[in-house]
């Protein structure tokens, strides 16, 4: 397998992966609180706010790689670049009508002042300036810090050519995709598990202030995903859930929407983990029937064709452009390995 195909099959299926967990919190938090119940303890111990890090790094991660592929396809890859998020604007402001708590259209304004910057900025200074947002996350409650930190983490972190560069960096801690080798993974894994426990038992025995609360989910967001990395082999699934993050994370709020009288009537929060279950397990049935037959989801497909429209490939016709033809391995929720990939990749949110 080229190492191209291998980068985009893990960020594909880490953000699968947190797709799950955002499902099961976005449910989760609609519910109507009639006393607390175990869930509650289990969700606000163990799963908020552990997975939309997730989402804000590999947002950054893949914002790094669209601009990598653009370059090889048109003079001005920022300018496409800034249409691209001027749509996913556009989409988040119509999907505020059924969710007034999206992300889409925040997530794309950082994106245009923050992320467009800084990617003209040197790797380092990116890099710095993360690691510094990051510590001021850790004593600031609200999210945004802690997404600019991740951000600008993200696209320090993915490599800077798919060629000669991204081979070299396979065996550096990076990885040749920005997301870790296995014996980095490994050292953060048990690293970020053990300072999550303790931040948790700390935070759920002496409630202070000081941003542990910030801390513990960080750690456990950083303990879950490199896990995922470490023990996940068989990730079809998850790869054909993050290649279409954007139509999952729409269609999940709208049906969480739908079913809030049955999350309202219910007292147990029985409610919550079943309608996440079903929502994710319909969803992922649908991606692989989905992408056995075309390249890019439907809303991906769209959001993809608006960006580029106006270039050479970027018409409404032929299969070229818009990628709704693809020969692939049926085996598989990506296409054939062996078949050039595009850089760009779906939405990192929620």
């Amino acid at each position: 397998m080229n190492v191209a195909a291998d980068r985009i099959r893990r960020v594909d299926a880490l953000r699968g992966f947190a797709v799950c967990g955002i499902m099961l919190v976005n449910a989760w938090q609609q519910r109507v609180r009639h006393g607390p119940t175990s869930l509650d303890w289990v969700m606000g111990n163990l799963f908020q706010s552990r997975f939309y890090p997730m989402f804000a790094f590999l947002f950054g991660l893949s914002f790094a790689l669209f601009l990598r592929s653009a370059r090889l396809r048109t003079r001005r890859p920022r300018v496409v670049m800034l249409r691209r998020l001027a749509v996913l604007a556009a989409l988040g402001a119509a999907h505020m009508l059924i969710d007034p708590g999206e992300v889409l259209l925040p997530y794309a304004l950082l994106g245009v002042v923050l992320l467009l910057p800084a990617s003209l900025l040197p790797r380092g200074a990116v890099l710095l300036v993360g690691c510094g947002v990051l510590v001021a996350s850790v004593l600031d409650p609200h999210p945004y810090v802690l997404i600019t930190a991740l951000f600008l983490l993200g696209l320090a972190a993915a490599p800077a050519a798919p060629g000669g560069e991204a081979r070299r960096g396979a065996g550096r801690l990076g990885g040749a995709d920005g997301l870790g080798s296995g014996p980095f993974l490994g050292a953060v894994c048990g690293t970020a598990a053990l300072l999550a426990a303790g931040l948790t038992w700390w935070w759920n025995h002496a409630p202070p202030g000081g941003g542990v609360y910030q801390a513990a989910a960080l750690c456990g967001a950083a303990a879950y995903a490199t896990a995922f990395l470490l023990v996940a082999r068989r990730t079809a699934v998850f790869e054909a859930l993050g290649r279409m993050t954007l139509t999952n994370y729409v269609t999940g709020t709208t049906v969480i929407v739908v079913a809030m009288p049955l999350l309202e009537a219910d007292r147990t929060g029985a409610a919550v983990v079943v309608l996440a279950v079903v929502t994710v397990a319909v969803q992922a049935v649908f991606c692989r029937w989905w992408l056995a037959r075309h390249r890019y989801g439907p809303l991906e497909w769209v959001w993809r064709t608006l960006t580029w429209w106006g270039t050479s490939r970027g018409t409404w016709w032929g299969g070229a452009a818009t990628g709704q033809t693809v020969i692939r391995d049926p085996r598989s929720a990506v296409p054939d390995s062996r078949r050039p990939r595009p850089g760009d990749q779906p939405l990192d949110s929620a």
